[in-house]
Protein backbone atom coordinates (compact mmCIF):
# COMPACT_ATOMS: atom_id res chain seq x y z
CA UNK A 1 0.00 0.00 0.00
CA UNK A 2 1.53 3.44 -1.07
CA UNK A 3 2.35 5.37 2.01
CA UNK A 4 2.05 9.13 2.42
CA UNK A 5 2.58 11.42 5.46
CA UNK A 6 0.13 13.04 7.43
CA UNK A 7 -3.65 12.43 7.91
CA UNK A 8 -4.86 11.64 4.34
CA UNK A 9 -8.47 9.63 4.67
CA UNK A 10 -9.14 9.89 1.02
CA UNK A 11 -5.91 8.27 -0.27
CA UNK A 12 -6.30 5.87 2.70
CA UNK A 13 -9.66 5.24 1.61
CA UNK A 14 -8.89 5.26 -2.14
CA UNK A 15 -6.01 2.34 -1.24
CA UNK A 16 -8.62 -0.33 0.53
CA UNK A 17 -11.29 0.23 -2.39
CA UNK A 18 -8.59 -0.54 -4.66
CA UNK A 19 -7.50 -3.71 -2.82
CA UNK A 20 -10.84 -4.97 -2.27
CA UNK A 21 -11.55 -4.89 -6.40
CA UNK A 22 -8.26 -6.63 -7.11
CA UNK A 23 -8.21 -7.26 -10.62
CA UNK A 24 -9.24 -4.11 -12.76
CA UNK A 25 -9.31 -2.83 -16.37
CA UNK A 26 -8.88 0.97 -16.20
CA UNK A 27 -10.28 2.93 -18.56
CA UNK A 28 -7.45 5.18 -19.00
CA UNK A 29 -7.82 8.29 -21.41
CA UNK A 30 -4.22 9.61 -20.45
CA UNK A 31 -5.45 12.86 -18.82
CA UNK A 32 -5.87 14.15 -14.95
CA UNK A 33 -8.21 11.95 -13.47
CA UNK A 34 -7.37 8.85 -15.07
CA UNK A 35 -3.30 9.38 -14.93
CA UNK A 36 -3.98 9.68 -11.06
CA UNK A 37 -6.12 6.56 -10.54
CA UNK A 38 -3.69 4.38 -12.48
CA UNK A 39 -0.19 5.52 -10.74
CA UNK A 40 -2.14 4.71 -7.36
CA UNK A 41 -3.16 1.57 -8.34
CA UNK A 42 -0.18 0.76 -9.59
CA UNK A 43 1.34 1.22 -6.11
CA UNK A 44 -1.28 -1.21 -4.58
CA UNK A 45 -1.89 -3.83 -6.91
CA UNK A 46 0.39 -6.02 -8.73
CA UNK A 47 1.18 -5.51 -11.83
CA UNK A 48 -0.18 -8.56 -13.39
CA UNK A 49 -3.46 -7.39 -11.83
CA UNK A 50 -3.82 -3.87 -13.61
CA UNK A 51 -4.78 -3.78 -17.83
CA UNK A 52 -4.93 0.10 -18.84
CA UNK A 53 -7.38 0.41 -21.62
CA UNK A 54 -7.62 2.98 -23.87
CA UNK A 55 -10.33 3.66 -26.50
CA UNK A 56 -9.54 5.80 -30.04
CA UNK A 57 -12.35 6.89 -32.49
CA UNK A 58 -13.05 10.23 -34.21
CA UNK A 59 -14.45 11.54 -30.78
CA UNK A 60 -10.87 11.46 -29.24
CA UNK A 61 -8.10 13.70 -29.76
CA UNK A 62 -4.62 12.67 -31.45
CA UNK A 63 -2.39 14.10 -28.56
CA UNK A 64 -4.83 12.14 -25.76
CA UNK A 65 -3.48 8.97 -27.19
CA UNK A 66 -0.07 10.07 -27.35
CA UNK A 67 -0.18 11.01 -23.73
CA UNK A 68 -1.51 7.65 -23.03
CA UNK A 69 0.73 5.83 -24.85
CA UNK A 70 3.41 8.24 -22.89
CA UNK A 71 2.34 7.28 -19.09
CA UNK A 72 1.67 3.80 -19.49
CA UNK A 73 5.46 3.43 -20.92
CA UNK A 74 6.53 5.34 -18.16
CA UNK A 75 4.46 3.65 -15.56
CA UNK A 76 5.25 0.13 -17.05
CA UNK A 77 1.86 -1.38 -16.91
CA UNK A 78 -0.02 -3.46 -19.64
CA UNK A 79 -1.68 -0.77 -22.06
CA UNK A 80 -4.15 -2.21 -24.79
CA UNK A 81 -5.72 0.42 -27.42
CA UNK A 82 -8.90 -0.43 -28.55
CA UNK A 83 -11.30 1.43 -31.25
CA UNK A 84 -14.87 2.71 -31.01
CA UNK A 85 -17.47 2.88 -32.98
CA UNK A 86 -20.51 5.74 -31.84
CA UNK A 87 -20.65 7.32 -35.27
CA UNK A 88 -22.37 4.09 -36.44
CA UNK A 89 -24.79 4.30 -34.46
CA UNK A 90 -27.65 6.86 -35.04
CA UNK A 91 -28.34 7.85 -31.39
CA UNK A 92 -25.19 9.17 -30.71
CA UNK A 93 -24.79 11.24 -34.63
CA UNK A 94 -28.32 12.78 -33.94
CA UNK A 95 -26.88 14.45 -30.72
CA UNK A 96 -29.57 13.74 -28.17
CA UNK A 97 -29.43 15.25 -24.78
CA UNK A 98 -28.54 11.74 -23.58
CA UNK A 99 -26.02 11.58 -26.27
CA UNK A 100 -23.22 10.58 -23.76
CA UNK A 101 -24.91 7.42 -22.94
CA UNK A 102 -24.22 5.99 -26.24
CA UNK A 103 -21.08 7.00 -25.99
CA UNK A 104 -20.42 5.72 -22.58
CA UNK A 105 -22.31 2.70 -23.81
CA UNK A 106 -19.80 1.47 -26.44
CA UNK A 107 -17.12 2.05 -24.38
CA UNK A 108 -18.05 0.05 -21.37
CA UNK A 109 -19.56 -2.59 -22.87
CA UNK A 110 -16.42 -3.41 -24.95
CA UNK A 111 -14.28 -2.91 -21.01
CA UNK A 112 -16.61 -5.28 -19.63
CA UNK A 113 -15.81 -8.08 -22.69
CA UNK A 114 -12.50 -7.05 -21.80
CA UNK A 115 -12.37 -7.71 -17.78
CA UNK A 116 -13.88 -11.42 -18.54
CA UNK A 117 -11.69 -12.59 -21.76
CA UNK A 118 -8.65 -11.04 -19.36
CA UNK A 119 -10.35 -12.76 -16.38
CA UNK A 120 -10.09 -9.70 -13.91
CA UNK A 121 -12.37 -8.76 -11.61
CA UNK A 122 -14.12 -5.18 -12.63
CA UNK A 123 -13.83 -2.25 -15.13
CA UNK A 124 -13.12 1.02 -12.88
CA UNK A 125 -13.56 4.58 -14.47
CA UNK A 126 -12.01 7.49 -13.29
CA UNK A 127 -15.30 9.84 -12.63
CA UNK A 128 -14.62 11.93 -9.63
CA UNK A 129 -17.44 13.49 -6.85
CA UNK A 130 -17.46 17.01 -9.01
CA UNK A 131 -18.64 15.07 -11.90
CA UNK A 132 -21.93 13.94 -9.78
CA UNK A 133 -22.75 18.19 -9.91
CA UNK A 134 -23.45 18.23 -13.57
CA UNK A 135 -25.78 16.15 -16.23
CA UNK A 136 -24.47 13.25 -16.77
CA UNK A 137 -26.23 10.90 -19.28
CA UNK A 138 -23.05 8.74 -19.18
CA UNK A 139 -23.80 7.56 -15.39
CA UNK A 140 -26.78 4.70 -16.58
CA UNK A 141 -24.34 2.93 -18.68
CA UNK A 142 -21.65 3.02 -15.93
CA UNK A 143 -24.74 0.78 -13.63
CA UNK A 144 -25.63 -1.38 -16.72
CA UNK A 145 -22.19 -2.83 -17.52
CA UNK A 146 -21.60 -2.78 -13.10
CA UNK A 147 -18.25 -0.15 -13.87
CA UNK A 148 -17.00 1.42 -10.65
CA UNK A 149 -15.49 4.53 -9.76
CA UNK A 150 -13.06 4.71 -7.17
CA UNK A 151 -12.03 8.11 -6.75
CA UNK A 152 -15.59 8.90 -6.47
CA UNK A 153 -16.80 6.43 -4.04
CA UNK A 154 -13.66 7.79 -2.30
CA UNK A 155 -14.94 10.94 -2.29
CA UNK A 156 -11.81 12.94 -4.69
CA UNK A 157 -12.64 16.07 -6.38
CA UNK A 158 -10.82 17.49 -9.24
CA UNK A 159 -8.94 19.85 -7.12
CA UNK A 160 -8.00 16.97 -4.79
CA UNK A 161 -6.97 14.68 -7.82
CA UNK A 162 -4.77 17.70 -8.90
CA UNK A 163 -3.38 18.33 -5.32
CA UNK A 164 -2.71 14.76 -4.96
CA UNK A 165 -0.91 14.20 -8.79
CA UNK A 166 1.49 17.44 -7.10
CA UNK A 167 2.60 15.16 -4.43
CA UNK A 168 3.49 12.28 -6.98
CA UNK A 169 5.01 14.66 -9.10
CA UNK A 170 2.85 13.56 -12.21
CA UNK A 171 3.19 15.86 -15.28
CA UNK A 172 -0.56 15.60 -15.75
CA UNK A 173 -1.16 17.67 -12.56
CA UNK A 174 -2.04 20.53 -13.87
CA UNK A 175 -2.68 19.33 -17.92
CA UNK A 176 -6.04 21.03 -18.81
CA UNK A 177 -9.16 18.77 -18.91
CA UNK A 178 -10.21 16.80 -21.59
CA UNK A 179 -13.53 16.22 -23.21
CA UNK A 180 -14.96 14.05 -25.58
CA UNK A 181 -14.81 16.37 -28.98
CA UNK A 182 -18.59 15.30 -29.39
CA UNK A 183 -19.13 17.65 -26.18
CA UNK A 184 -18.64 20.85 -28.07
CA UNK A 185 -21.87 20.56 -30.25
CA UNK A 186 -25.08 21.74 -28.86
CA UNK A 187 -27.73 19.12 -28.63
CA UNK A 188 -29.98 18.22 -31.12
CA UNK A 189 -27.02 19.56 -33.79
CA UNK A 190 -25.85 16.41 -35.88
CA UNK A 191 -21.97 14.71 -35.15
CA UNK A 192 -20.12 13.68 -37.92
CA UNK A 193 -16.42 12.74 -38.83
CA UNK A 194 -15.82 16.16 -40.47
CA UNK A 195 -17.20 18.18 -38.61
CA UNK A 196 -15.22 16.38 -35.10
CA UNK A 197 -12.30 17.15 -37.31
CA UNK A 198 -13.01 20.60 -37.85
CA UNK A 199 -13.06 21.29 -34.42
CA UNK A 200 -9.99 18.94 -33.14
CA UNK A 201 -7.89 21.16 -36.01
CA UNK A 202 -9.24 24.70 -35.19
CA UNK A 203 -8.63 23.85 -31.06
CA UNK A 204 -5.04 22.66 -31.94
CA UNK A 205 -4.60 26.05 -33.89
CA UNK A 206 -5.54 28.19 -30.27
CA UNK A 207 -3.39 26.25 -28.17
CA UNK A 208 -0.39 26.76 -30.94
CA UNK A 209 -0.92 30.46 -29.60
CA UNK A 210 -0.10 30.36 -26.03
CA UNK A 211 -3.56 29.33 -24.80
CA UNK A 212 -3.53 25.70 -22.73
CA UNK A 213 -7.18 25.27 -21.94
CA UNK A 214 -9.91 25.99 -24.90
CA UNK A 215 -12.97 24.64 -26.07
CA UNK A 216 -14.57 25.49 -29.97
CA UNK A 217 -17.83 24.94 -29.05
CA UNK A 218 -19.47 24.72 -32.70
CA UNK A 219 -22.80 26.05 -33.57
CA UNK A 220 -23.23 25.16 -36.82
CA UNK A 221 -21.65 28.06 -39.17
CA UNK A 222 -20.38 30.10 -36.14
CA UNK A 223 -17.08 28.83 -33.50
CA UNK A 224 -18.21 30.09 -29.85
CA UNK A 225 -14.26 29.93 -28.24
CA UNK A 226 -14.10 29.47 -24.57
CA UNK A 227 -10.62 29.58 -22.86
CA UNK A 228 -9.98 30.57 -18.90
CA UNK A 229 -10.48 33.84 -18.37
CA UNK A 230 -6.52 34.79 -17.71
CA UNK A 231 -6.21 33.50 -21.61
CA UNK A 232 -8.97 36.12 -22.95
CA UNK A 233 -6.01 38.88 -22.91
CA UNK A 234 -4.15 37.05 -25.85
CA UNK A 235 -7.23 37.91 -28.06
CA UNK A 236 -6.71 41.75 -27.32
CA UNK A 237 -3.78 40.83 -29.38
CA UNK A 238 -4.56 42.19 -32.92
CA UNK A 239 -1.77 39.41 -34.84
CA UNK A 240 -2.95 36.68 -32.83
CA UNK A 241 -6.48 37.93 -33.10
CA UNK A 242 -6.32 38.09 -37.07
CA UNK A 243 -4.51 34.72 -37.12
CA UNK A 244 -7.20 32.87 -35.43
CA UNK A 245 -9.74 34.18 -37.66
CA UNK A 246 -8.76 33.97 -40.51
CA UNK A 247 -7.62 29.99 -39.87
CA UNK A 248 -10.98 29.18 -38.02
CA UNK A 249 -12.57 30.57 -41.35
CA UNK A 250 -10.29 28.30 -43.92
CA UNK A 251 -12.01 25.86 -41.24
CA UNK A 252 -15.28 26.60 -42.73
CA UNK A 253 -16.82 28.85 -39.75
CA UNK A 254 -18.40 32.07 -41.19
CA UNK A 255 -18.64 33.69 -37.65
CA UNK A 256 -15.88 33.01 -35.00
CA UNK A 257 -17.12 34.85 -31.16
CA UNK A 258 -15.24 34.92 -28.12
CA UNK A 259 -17.41 33.65 -24.88
CA UNK A 260 -16.57 36.70 -22.22
CA UNK A 261 -17.43 34.05 -19.56
CA UNK A 262 -14.71 32.04 -20.33
CA UNK A 263 -14.16 28.09 -20.62
CA UNK A 264 -15.91 26.28 -18.24
CA UNK A 265 -17.17 22.21 -18.02
CA UNK A 266 -20.52 21.42 -19.13
CA UNK A 267 -21.58 24.82 -20.39
CA UNK A 268 -23.72 23.55 -23.34
CA UNK A 269 -25.65 21.98 -20.81
CA UNK A 270 -26.70 25.71 -19.03
CA UNK A 271 -29.69 25.54 -21.87
CA UNK A 272 -31.23 22.45 -19.81
CA UNK A 273 -30.94 23.74 -16.66
CA UNK A 274 -32.56 27.12 -18.21
CA UNK A 275 -35.49 24.77 -19.37
CA UNK A 276 -36.25 24.00 -16.12
CA UNK A 277 -36.73 26.40 -14.31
Amino acid sequence: MSTWPGKMNKIKKLNQILERLGKVVIAFSGGVDSSFLLKIAKGVLPKKDILAVTAVSETYTGSELKQAKRFTKELGVRHKIIFTNELKDENFIKNPIDRCYYCKKELFGKLAEITKNEGLNYAIDASNADDIKDYRPGSRAKKEFKIRSPLMEAGFSKDDIRKYSRKLKLETADMPSMACLASRFPYGEEINKKALKRIEAAEDFIKKQGVSQVRVRCHNNIARIEVEKRGIKIFVNKRICDKITKRLRQLGFKYITLDLEGYRTGSLNEVLSLATR
